[in-house]
């Protein structure tokens, strides 16, 4: 029996080293530079540089307000895709549901290349402002990751409550609204959050699209690439606290709402 114990924790061992080395250690590491100075002091001013720097507080609203509107843009998107393939009885909605995701397994620098010629063409012909190509961008890249959870979790959705709601005096639209949408809430702040949050950091596609700065992963990758690790490592924690709460909130929403399931009826 003690043998037996033995060999299962035996078998965590390898995880623990792995998130000890690549997941504890970086962070401690993190935690050192981002409160000391050169010299190795503790000091809190790169905390205060943070608060005080113009060109870090309004990357941060410009990250921010990029990754709301994508967000927006792709939940407006990705929701009816999702509905429609999972509600529909079509043969082959699966090969649809490929089609969508498809693009992912083309490597990264082609696709980016490609949108940046269309957006190209698109700046000739429409002047599109900017902001508009960086959320067409970043549209592009994380849409499968909105689809993918509101499609699994349309498809869970137990069809009585539906049919229950119909007889009950429902319309179609009452349905929806009061049943449906409320139940397919964990899908949706599931793709919300897959999304939201990387497009606060995802620089590379900003980078491609128009070697910018704007956002606030290429913010910390420019600290660094100076070797200003200090201030770089202050922004990346203060960014990795913004995403853990945010995280935290999410689930917390998802949770309450699953809770009161088919109570909604």
């Amino acid at each position: 029996m003690r043998s037996s114990r033995f060999a299962k924790s035996g078998l965590g061992i390898p995880y623990a080293l792995f998130l000890l080395l690549f997941v504890v250690a970086p962070l401690f590491v993190l935690l050192y530079y981002a409160f000391t100075n050169g010299q190795g002091q503790f000091t809190v001013q790169n905390l205060a540089a943070f608060f005080t720097s113009p060109n870090t507080i309004g990357t941060l609203a410009y990250s921010f307000a990029l990754a709301v509107v994508t967000t927006c843009v792709c939940v407006l998107l990705a929701y009816p895709i999702a509905y429609i393939l999972a509600r529909s009885n079509m043969r082959h909605k699966s090969v649809i549901l490929v089609a969508f995701v498809m693009p992912m397994w083309i490597n990264f620098t082609l696709r980016i290349t490609a949108l940046k010629e269309i957006l190209t063409v698109l700046e000739g012909n429409l002047a599109l402002h900017p902001f508009l190509n960086s959320v067409i961008g970043m549209t592009y890249d994380f849409l499968p990751f909105m689809i993918l959870p509101m499609y699994t979790t349309l498809m869970k959705l137990d069809t009585s409550l539906i049919e229950a709601a119909g007889d009950l005096g429902a319309n179609p639209v009452q349905t929806f609204l009061k049943v449906t949408l409320p139940l397919s809430v964990p899908g949706i702040i599931s793709g919300i959050t897959m999304v939201f949050l990387p497009s606060m950091t995802n620089y590379v596609v900003l980078d491609m699209l128009y070697n910018s700065t704007y956002i606030m992963g290429s913010l910390i990758g420019s600290y660094f690439a100076s070797y200003d690790w200090h201030n770089g490592s202050m922004i990346a924690l203060i960014l990795l606290l913004i995403i853990l709460i945010f995280t935290l909130f999410t689930n917390k929403y998802s949770d309450e709402d699953e809770g009161r399931g088919g109570a909604l009826i």
